[in-house]
């Protein structure tokens, strides 16, 4: 039997569309093959930045083309959340 999607992922529906009850690391996956800084923040902010970049980095350990094709996109949404994080811990 079927779980109910989580109301993180009711709001990100379209990730999964196929499952709405995958996992956690299939959503997130997902969601880093189609990189959109709002959808990979949102992530971050439930998850924690590690999780989301561990996930990433299981991905490139085994490339695919899609893994190639979202890699600069990625990397770069990573980076200016990383900054942001650091940016609002230094200012508290």
């Amino acid at each position: 039997m079927a779980t109910a999607p989580s109301k993180f992922w009711q709001k990100h529906r379209g990730l999964v569309w196929s499952n709405l009850a995958a996992d956690d690391a299939v959503h997130i996956r997902a969601a880093l093959l189609r990189p959109r800084f709002s959808c990979l923040l949102d992530i971050a902010l439930e998850f924690g930045p590690e999780r989301l970049r561990d996930e990433w980095e299981k991905m490139v350990a085994e490339p695919t083309p899609e893994v190639k094709r979202a890699r600069a996109p990625v990397e770069r949404i990573l980076k200016n959340i990383e900054k942001g994080r650091a940016i609002a811990s230094t200012s508290n």
